[in-house]
């Protein structure tokens, strides 16, 4: 499915009459669904358009709150190893909405990434963070990370 984003070159193996993508970050390949086909995408946005680096990715992560597992999509660090960037990927047929909002705004209560990346390959929506005042400003893009690292 054509996404929104710029064409990236992947690795995709048929087993069983399945797809899986290699994920580079992982360094694994991982079943090919609609949302790993929109994260995968995503974290080479963050890496080749952004210039995140790759080693300072963190893919399918658990985090609890309060005393409930919850697992994000990817969270970026900078070169301190401080939350960066918390991506949140739905599959494209999936709208996002203030649910979607919710579920990643709550993960960055504890998170405290100063941007935030929610996408569905289609859509995608960037905000700011600021923790002291806990304002969520929209963004029109995610800066160059450069600077970061």
């Amino acid at each position: 499915m054509q996404l929104n984003f710029p064409n990236y070159i992947f690795k995709i193996q048929k087993r069983a009459n399945e797809s899986y993508i290699f994920d580079e970050f992982r360094k694994k390949y991982i079943k090919l669904t609609p949302e790993e086909w929109v994260r995968q995408h995503s974290l080479c946005y963050l890496v080749h358009e952004k210039k995140v680096l790759s080693s300072y990715l963190a893919v399918e992560k658990q985090i609890e709150i309060n005393k409930q597992i919850f697992r994000f999509d990817a969270l970026v660090y900078d070169k301190n190893a401080k939350p960066l960037v918390l991506l949140e990927c739905k599959a494209p047929h999936i709208k996002i909405n203030q649910t979607t909002a919710d579920q990643i705004f709550t993960y960055n209560t504890l998170i405290q990434a100063p941007y935030i990346f929610i996408t569905n390959g289609l859509v995608h929506l960037f905000y700011s963070f600021q923790s002291e005042q806990r304002n969520i400003i929209p963004l029109s893009d995610l800066p160059d990370f450069t600077k970061y690292y």
